[in-house]
């Protein structure tokens, strides 16, 4: 029998799913490579690979089958091949831009463990998908939003999110669309470096926001009688000011998220929130050229810069902290344990707070491979986003479960089910 590659969901799964991938028909104990690749819309190759040892009978099972050292990864790691897969352009982050077409993995077995890969035994493709059947994807031009609405199958009505990814600017839709999988009516917003939106960020107005909330609250396929917010670094700051100031926010969740304004001038109505000072000299670049840039903001704590301290307080809604402890963008703990002193301080109820040794910055959904380091849009040059690739993915698993149980508690009064892992 010629060797083969089993995978479980066979011919496509969604790219937040675990794939169980098996290799029959080898040799008793034949020692073999596996290789997956996996090319991202701008053709950009991402590579992972692992040596293995077939049991007496033939058969590799990744979910038995330690890899053995000398590969991306070692141990029992049945997804390995997919969290593992590295650029082979440096600094190069791994995004889904068209989340209406799947990626493509290859996967490939070679002989042997040398360092050039032996005979080809067997090949086989997978698609990595981002909608489940049935899911509907609505571009939204109302007013002045910028977004993509997705919407679950069936008649709804749905919990509703609203979606915002960080400094990077444009209309990622790949989190907001995995999420509606999983039954959310998700609205991924563009706020700057789209379309018509400002191309720079300099000042923002949480009028623009607002309008957001309010589109959401009035759809009629979103469940009332509030709406949750989602957001990732830049994003989650702004999270925390939208929670502060305007009405209809039930459950605000930030992945790395600040609890100052950081980057742009915010405003509303009468009110100015000025962005948290920088300190360009505290810098540290490696000899790699590689900059650390941990240390470059304030304290919100002291002097003029307090006044950039988002006012929490003022929020009416649930929080929820998810914290890379590997976060090397920017102190991600201090400013989730400072927001929960500041609401205890006021009498509201402590946040949730759930820490990840070893993640760091880009705390995406499972199964994205570790983005150790890329080009950073406001410092125009690598940044190091800090994390440890196996601490980091475990993460990402927990994180996602975390995020989801948090809006089912608060959106729709399920009890959550869940606890931490880690």
């Amino acid at each position: 029998m010629a060797p083969s590659i089993r995978l479980s969901p066979a011919a496509r799964s969604l790219f937040d799913e675990p794939l169980a991938i098996a290799v029959q028909g080898l040799g008793p104990r034949q020692q073999v490579t596996l290789r997956t690749s996996l090319r991202d819309e701008t053709r950009e190759l991402f590579q992972a690979s692992a040596r293995y040892q077939a049991g007496d009978d033939g058969e590799l099972d990744l979910a038995r089958c330690p890899a053995l050292p000398g590969g991306s990864f070692c141990g029992l790691e049945p997804m390995g091949l997919l969290w593992a897969l590295q650029p082979q352009k440096p600094f190069w982050r791994l995004v889904k831009r068209d989340v209406q077409s799947p990626f493509l993995l290859q996967l490939e077995v070679f002989e042997g463990h040398g360092e050039r890969h032996g005979r080809l035994l067997a090949q086989a493709q997978h698609e990595r998908a981002f909608l489940r059947d049935g899911v509907r994807r609505i571009p939204v031009r109302e007013g002045r939003i910028r977004a993509t609405l997705f919407l679950p199958p069936g008649d709804g009505p749905f919990p509703g999110i609203i979606d915002l990814y960080g400094a990077g600017g444009g209309l990622p839709e790949y989190r907001a669309c995995l999420l509606a999988n999983h039954s959310f009516a998700v609205l991924a917003l563009a706020f700057y470096s789209y379309e018509d939106l400002p191309k720079g960020m300099k000042e923002f107005h949480l009028e623009y926001f607002e309008e957001a909330v309010n589109y959401m609250l009035h759809h009629t396929q979103v469940k009332g009688p509030g709406i949750g917010l989602l957001g990732h670094s830049k994003g989650g700051d702004l999270c925390v000011s939208m929670a502060s100031f305007l009405k209809g926010i039930t459950a605000t969740a930030l992945i790395n998220g600040s609890v100052a304004n950081v980057g742009a001038v915010l405003r509303y109505k009468d009110i100015t929130i000025p962005p948290l000072g920088i300190n360009p000299k505290r810098i540290k670049v490696s000899k790699s050229g590689i900059a650390d840039i941990i240390d470059v903001l304030n304290s919100p704590l002291e002097g003029p810069d307090q006044q950039s301290f988002i006012p929490l307080e003022k929020a009416e809604c649930y929080f929820l902290f998810i914290v890379g402890q590997d976060d090397h963008n920017w102190k991600s703990e201090f400013f989730a344990v400072e927001g929960s002193k500041r609401l205890q301080a006021h009498g509201k109820e402590k946040p949730e707070i759930v820490c990840y040794p070893g993640a760091g910055h880009y705390i995406e959904p499972p199964f994205f491979p570790m983005c150790a380091a890329s080009m950073h849009l406001l410092f125009g040059k690598p940044v190091m986003w800090g994390g440890e690739p196996k601490a980091h993915c475990e993460a990402q698993i927990d994180a996602w479960q975390q995020i989801q149980a948090f809006f089912r508690k608060h959106l729709t009064g399920e009890p959550s089910g869940t606890s931490s892992k880690l």
